[in-house]
């Protein structure tokens, strides 16, 4: 089985093709670029069915401009000071922007993300991506079912594991996705259900579902559904109970819960401006959400599920702003929020665009 998936995805790098999106219908919520503007913020985000890192922004013409690259598998995001993360199917990018203060490319970009450096980790579910106070990459190892980081000579580094996970082996016991920072540690981790077994949290996706607080082993928050990307944001402990298409605020210390907002779609990946919370939607594997909650939810609500960005204004619960994408895009995974850029283009790593992508820094 593990040998199919592993073919599979090398077939995915052969015939890039094979995952382009080709020209895919864009719809975008009226008033999105002035909020944009008006909270001084564009977006980056990634669809790794597609494999895509897409950016956008506001450009001259005050429309909402966007622009995509190739990353095979693209999963998780980190963005800092002009350094972007990503990872993609066995490699982690540090994009880097090479626009000094006040230039811009092609007279229309504030920021020009070029890949400098990729570390290849191999084959090991890179899920989120965080950098501690040391400037050192942390990454969600999901199929070693641990916390890692880049090594010079291997493909990774554990830093920590859930108590309960007896061995480091390619298994996925857990499903262990999602990572909260916080004052620069690793402050809490998301999973899907606490077992040692190979695939052991697929029999407890309803329910199973834990945040474990990273320092102590303790479980902080217990009975969720598929969760991810838990957040401290705002002095309180935040994450997407998935399972159940809520976003969901949580006490830090009694892990008491409240859901704020019902998305219509998969949720991964959450990031905030203020009191915005920026969140990814995605259709149902096989058109169908099986024995999850959110399909109660969704016909509740007479509702259909989406594949995009939504912006959800966490004070009433509601969408204020969504760009929804269709044609083959239909999983997205993380989003992350640049602030202060206006409008961010990137460059592929091979494309021909990289060849000339050259800039010159300061004489040592």
């Amino acid at each position: 089985m593990q040998d199919e998936k592993l073919s599979a995805l090398a077939a995915a790098i052969a015939d890039p093709l094979a995952h382009d999106p080709g020209d895919a219908p864009i719809s975008i919520s009226a008033g999105l670029a002035d909020w944009m503007l008006a909270q001084r913020l564009s977006l980056a985000f990634t669809s790794y069915q597609t494999g895509q890192l897409i950016v956008a922004g506001v450009g001259p013409d005050m429309r909402l401009s966007f622009d995509q690259q190739n990353y095979a598998r693209a999963t998780g995001l980190c963005y800092d000071r002009g350094r972007l993360l990503v990872g993609s199917m066995f490699q982690i990018w540090r994009l880097e922007n090479m626009l000094r203060p006040g230039h811009y490319a092609n007279n229309a970009f504030d920021m020009a993300l070029v890949p400098r450096t990729a570390h290849t980790v191999g084959y090991v579910d890179t899920h989120e991506l965080a950098l501690d106070a040391d400037d050192r990459i942390i990454f969600v190892n999901s199929r070693y079912s641990c916390l890692a980081t880049i090594d010079p000579v291997h493909s990774f580094r554990p830093v920590w594991r859930p108590p309960f996970i007896s061995a480091l082996k390619p298994e996925d016991r857990c499903h262990l996705n999602g990572l909260a920072m916080d004052g620069g540690r690793a402050r809490f981790v998301t999973m899907a259900g606490m077992s040692d077994e190979k695939d052991g949290w697929r029999a407890e996706r309803a329910g199973g579902g834990v945040v474990m607080d990273v320092a102590s082993g303790e479980t902080a928050v217990r009975g969720l559904t598929m969760p991810h990307s838990p957040r401290v944001h705002d002095g309180a402990l935040w994450l997407l109970d998935s399972g159940r298409g809520q976003i969901v605020r949580a006490d830090i210390d009694s892990g008491r819960c409240e859901d704020i907002a019902f998305c219509p779609g998969f949720l991964r990946g959450l990031a905030f401006s203020g009191n915005y919370a920026i969140v990814t939607v995605s259709l149902a594997r096989e058109g169908r959400f099986r024995d999850l909650a959110i399909q109660t939810g969704l016909e509740e609500r007479e509702a259909e599920a989406r594949c995009g960005i939504l912006v959800v204004d966490t004070r009433s619960g509601r969408i204020a702003h969504s760009i929804l994408l269709g044609g083959r895009f239909t999983e997205m995974f993380d989003v992350a929020v640049l602030p202060g850029v206006r409008n961010p283009m990137t460059v592929g790593p091979a494309t021909v665009e990289m060849i000339g992508a050259v800039s010159i820094g300061d004489e040592a």
